[in-house]
């Protein structure tokens, strides 16, 4: 086995038992990597996890920052202390930048660049941004890609993914966490933040989706001095939004910008299912012209039109403070699966959404409801897509940047200001050219199929092998009930038996009386006769205990 390969292994099976999880190192044979024996197992702080991931690489950075927006995997603390974990790390040397710009672009950075500021503007885990001045006087900023990155990554996704199936194959808990599924969905959007030339397409479509919005910028990608590792883009000149000044603060048209950007997001998630899912304070920036940049489009989520409308609807029941229609939307969202307990789910989520209506404004959140709707699916077996956490996660830096603009912004009202016109551009869109004929394709597909499967149907039917099956969660009780039924006419059928039987053999006689008569048929008549009066004591007895 490759040394780094293995190194890796070891990280990921100590890493496991030092929070506790030694069951599954042992459950997945980790522990015959570390060839020694396992420590005591001890949880650690949550201060520890996030700086253990940041001792362990840009990949565990990464994944850090994706189990952020999983609270139905880690508990509240943990999710705190990896929320403000950073990728921030030293910057790689000058030389190296000019080296990978050279290979890259085909040209030594005097002949692209005017100016070239060596000093970077931020360095984080997988690139870092230097400013810069193209020949035609245009300020541009360049993500360049930290060299090597690639075969690193790559190395910590095989580990991490043979980690990941040994799991699923030997721990039920892996399983119904699903594991698996979770580092499918993070090495897919890890590979595709490390192509440049994806985030440069992110780039054109926000700025062709948020053309509507006149408070919201996207810098425009410089195609012809962008590859997969080095991306060039306009410089947006500004500043964080919690760094202002109260001063500065006062000076904005802090509500009109606030509501713009929560609009421009609901917009990205119920009208384009495309949205930018790391909103943090760094990421939207102030400019000089009171206008709010989205940078570093790296990480982007994406929903179906089903998941669309059915967000639509939860978010407005969230609005509304309907706990009851919330649950259902949360359920229509759901994997379709047995639900635990729907009662008690439906009566935590009605809750959960009355406590919120009932907070006060600077406490609404809707990113934090919707997380603590995720906890509470979780606790009651509701399988709930990934997305949704990443938009838990996303909203709740939105609403953290809004009422950082705005102390007063009430998400809740802004929701239900815009439906409106949110429904209108759904039913616009999906009222189109292209989905009317969509809707005719899927008839005519239905009409295809129609006989053939009616067909299929018929002929089961006739050779008897149609087969339903029927699911009744209260089928136990029934079946124990109708036994019940049975063996008391059972007896009584017995009883009258032994009684009719007795009477009949009266005319027979015998040496053997008593009172008279035979011996034997009075002996069958007097024993039934009490059993018959004892099954109906015994069935008054417990009809009357069944009464309320």
């Amino acid at each position: 086995m490759n040394a780094q390969l293995l190194k890796r292994y070891r990280d990921i099976a100590m890493l496991l038992i030092r929070y506790g999880r030694s069951d599954l190192v042992e459950r997945a044979g980790l522990d015959q990597v570390l060839a020694e024996d396992l420590p005591d197992t001890s949880t650690a702080a949550p201060e520890r996890l996030a700086s253990d991931l940041e001792h362990l690489g840009p990949t565990f950075v990464k994944l850090g920052q994706l189990l952020s927006t999983r609270p139905d995997l880690l508990p509240e603390p943990y999710l705190v202390e990896l929320a403000r974990l950073q990728d921030a790390v030293e910057p790689f040397a000058a030389d190296v930048v000019a080296r990978i710009i050279e290979e890259e672009l085909g040209s030594p950075i005097p002949k692209v660049f005017a100016h070239f500021d060596v000093q970077p503007r931020a360095a984080a885990s997988l690139a870092q941004v230097h400013c810069a001045e193209l020949r035609d006087g245009r300020r541009v900023a360049i993500k360049i890609q930290r060299p090597g990155i690639r075969r690193e990554v790559a190395l910590d996704l095989e580990a991490l993914g043979s980690v990941a199936e040994l799991l699923h194959r030997h721990s039920d808990t892996a399983r119904r966490y699903s594991v698996l599924t979770i580092y499918q969905t993070f090495r897919k959007t890890l590979l595709q933040e490390l192509d440049l030339m994806r985030e440069a397409a992110s780039l054109e479509n926000f700025r062709e989706y948020l053309q509507k919005f006149p408070r919201i910028v996207v810098p425009a990608p410089i195609h012809e001095h962008t590859t997969s590792k080095v991306l060039t883009m306009e410089f947006i000149d500004g500043s964080r939004i919690d760094a202002l000044s109260d001063e500065e603060r006062d000076a904005l048209p802090g509500a009109e910008l606030a509501e713009e950007l929560f609009q421009a997001y609901l917009h990205q998630i119920l009208v384009e299912g495309t949205f930018h899912a790391d909103p943090h304070p760094g990421n939207v920036l102030l400019t000089r012209t009171q206008q709010l940049g989205l940078i570093d489009l790296g990480m982007v989520g994406y929903l179906r039109p089903a998941q669309q409308r059915q967000l639509l609807h939860l978010l407005l029941a969230l609005s509304d403070t309907d706990g009851d229609r919330a649950a259902i939307m949360v359920l229509r969202l759901a994997t379709p699966h047995e639900v635990t307990d729907p009662e008690r789910f439906q009566r935590e989520i009605a809750e959960l959404v009355s406590v919120h209506g009932s907070a006060p404004l600077k406490a609404l959140s809707c990113g934090r409801l919707l997380m603590q709707i995720c906890r509470v699916a979780a606790t009651s077996g509701v399988l709930l897509p990934s997305e949704l956490s990443v938009l838990a996660k996303a909203l709740l830096n939105l609403d953290q940047i809004a009422l950082g603009l705005d102390p007063a912004f009430d998400p809740a009202a802004s929701i239900r200001r815009y439906v409106q016109e949110l429904m209108r551009a759904r039913i616009g869109r999906e009222s189109s050219t292209g989905g009317m004929f969509s809707t005719l394709l899927d008839a005519k597909e239905l009409m295809e199929n129609l006989p053939r499967q009616a067909h299929q149907i018929l002929e089961k039917l006739a050779a008897d092998q149609l087969r339903m099956v029927v699911q009744a969660p209260q089928a136990p009780g029934i079946m124990e009930s109708l036994e019940k039924v049975a063996n008391r006419i059972t007896a009584g059928v017995v009883l009258a038996s032994l009684i009719i039987g007795a009477a009949m053999m009266m005319r027979v006689e015998t040496g053997w009386q008593i009172f008279g008569y035979p011996g034997f048929s009075i002996t069958l008549f007097l024993g039934a006769a009490t059993c018959g009066i004892w099954l109906v004591i015994d069935v008054f007895r417990r009809d009357r205990k069944r009464r309320p």
